[in-house]
């Protein structure tokens, strides 16, 4: 039978997309349900058939497959030689396979219900596994649903693609439901039954109570504070047992919340019928007899006698005390014994001292529990120490020796190895000496404390000129020109002069480096008393060298 590809590759892609069923699953539905249609149309579901399905070429054929035997004892399943070559006219030899096509298209309308039926069935099944393989990762979690349909014996509940049962014994005591209503399931665990994998689902169920904990209480949430064990008669009383990794937190207080605000929250979610479920948070002791006596509130325990040995103990309480001890049909004695694992035997205080019964008060116990907690403290940081020991220890440094804690490195010297300090001091002794020059250094001046009475020492001035006769010349012939005031004309020049010294101010004390040699410094000092008009000479008349500064 020739098949569109194009129409069937559409067709499966749009299966794989809306169902998530791949092509290779369908593929194989398909080739099961109309082998399964073509035998029971022969007659027989254990005829042999094939079916081909051959989507590159565009082709499904199915055949009817019959063993070619000497002698022939089913007529469904086997033919000799002489009917096959009859039949098709082809030699066929025992041992071989004979084929006859089926032409699908000349199949009966029966048939092709058949196979539409099978089709069906085949993808609700596939369908369903493949959503309980997503389901796997759900397991110990809370799932919201839509309740489809109720009834007394349980709900059914749809989760999205599928749909799940509740059962009766899976409920919250009384609790009742209308369709189309929201609730929230706990997903306890996954069966494989006659119908195929299926998930299992309760409210009933401990981990539906830890779980909606789990969610209100932040502080279980984030692993502050930890469930330890939970026993639990859904609707009547639940008792959960917490306890606390950081010591400044309080787990039972911090699971009830100011004014039992957060456990209210949790119990408003535990059931809609008449009556509330109650929950008792007590914290969790190692103390074997003071967690069974926590188990056993509101009950005020007296004593306890236990034996761990064989998982039992005597509890006694007051004598008021007896019928919050037991609780109403004996669901309190019932949860302590569940939730602490001992076999619990309860007393009255009259009726102990009567038998002279031995046991430990609650302060008893207390006071050895506090105790442990002090050596374990201890112990803890005595590993604490030892561990950062070991941390903080060198490589081959013996286990034990612990590292002083304040090191002064200043002192310290480094251990050279001996051979390459002796071969260091033979190189210096054989390099050969340089002479060392005299390093020339500018001493700061020194400030003495002198007298009041005594005047400070003057300083030394050197006066060195940075302009020569000659410019000094070049400078005048370029202001002849100008015709200065009269009598003005020798401080002009005194004043320009000055203009062009230069003023060092050294101090005379400590060694200088010479920059002139003595003749250069006698030669100058010439220069400079031919060149320069002292001050004394104020009595000369400047005026006869008015004319070079007369202007045109």
């Amino acid at each position: 039978m020739a098949i569109n590809v194009v129409e069937i590759n559409a067709a499966l892609e749009q299966i794989e997309i809306n169902k998530g069923i791949s092509r290779e699953r369908v593929i194989e539905a398909l080739k099961e349900s109309m082998g399964k249609a073509y035998r029971k149309s022969l007659g027989g579901d254990d005829a042999k058939v094939e079916v081909v399905f051959d989507l590159e070429n565009g082709v499904i054929e199915m055949y009817q497959i019959k063993d070619v035997v000497a002698d022939v004892e089913d007529d469904l399943l086997q033919i000799s030689p002489e009917d096959a070559y009859e039949e098709s006219g082809k030699k066929y030899k025992v041992g071989d396979e004979y084929r006859i096509y089926a032409n699908i298209d000349e199949l009966r309308k029966a048939i092709v219900l058949t196979v539409k039926n099978l089709m069906k069935q085949k993808f609700a099944e596939a369908e369903k596994e493949v959503l309980h393989e997503q389901f796997k990762d759900k397991i110990n979690t809370l799932i919201t649903g839509r309740v489809e349909q109720y009834d007394d014996r349980g709900a059914s509940i749809n989760i999205g693609r599928m749909s799940v049962y509740l059962p009766r014994k899976e409920m919250i005591k009384d609790e009742k439901f209308v369709n189309g209503e929201t609730i929230k399931l706990f997903v306890s665990s996954q069966v494989v039954g006659n119908k195929g994998p299926q998930i299992v689902v309760s409210r009933a169920n401990e981990g539906f109570l830890k779980a909606l904990m789990t969610e209100e209480i932040h502080d279980i949430y984030d692993g502050t504070i930890i469930i330890k064990a939970i026993a639990r008669e859904a609707g009547e009383r639940s008792k959960v047992a917490v306890y606390s990794n950081d010591i400044n937190v309080d787990p039972a207080g911090a699971c009830i919340g100011p004014n039992g605000s957060r456990i209210q929250k949790v119990v408003s979610q535990l059931g809609n019928g008449s009556s509330k479920e109650k929950i008792d948070i007590i914290a969790y002791k190692e103390n074997a007899g003071l967690y069974i006596m926590e188990a056993l509130k509101p009950a005020r325990v007296a004593g306890i006698t236990v034996d761990e040995e064989n998982k039992s103990a005597i509890v006694v309480v007051e004598d008021d005390s007896l019928s919050l001890a037991i609780g109403r049909k004996g669901v309190n004695a019932r949860l302590a014994n569940k939730l602490t694992g001992f076999n619990i035997d309860i007393k009255i205080k009259s009726e102990a001292l009567e038998e002279g019964l031995e046991y430990q008060s609650f302060d008893e116990l207390n006071a050895l529990e506090m105790e442990e907690k002090a050596r374990k403290i201890a112990e803890a940081q005595r590993e604490a120490l030892v561990y950062q020991s070991k941390e903080e220890s060198l490589p081959g440094v013996p286990e034990g020796y612990v590292a002083p804690q304040a090191r002064s490195y200043e002192e310290e010297q480094n251990d050279f190895d001996t051979a390459l300090m002796e071969q260091a001091e033979v190189e210096e002794a054989t390099a050969p000496v340089e002479e060392e020059k005299p390093e020339v250094k500018e001493e700061a001046p020194v400030e003495e404390v002198k007298p009041a009475e005594e005047t400070p020492a003057p300083q030394t001035t050197e006066v060195k000129t940075t302009t020569t006769l000659e410019d000094l010349e070049k400078s005048l012939e370029e202001k002849g020109n100008k015709q200065p005031k009269k009598g003005g004309g020798a401080k002009r020049k005194k004043k320009a002069e000055e203009e062009q010294q230069e003023t060092v101010v050294t101090h005379a004390d400590g060694p200088r480096m010479a920059i002139y040699t003595e003749e250069e410094l006698k030669e100058i000092e010439e220069e400079e008393n031919d060149d320069y008009v002292e001050e004394e000479e104020d009595d000369i008349d400047y005026d006869d060298y008015d004319q070079y500064y007369d202007e045109d």
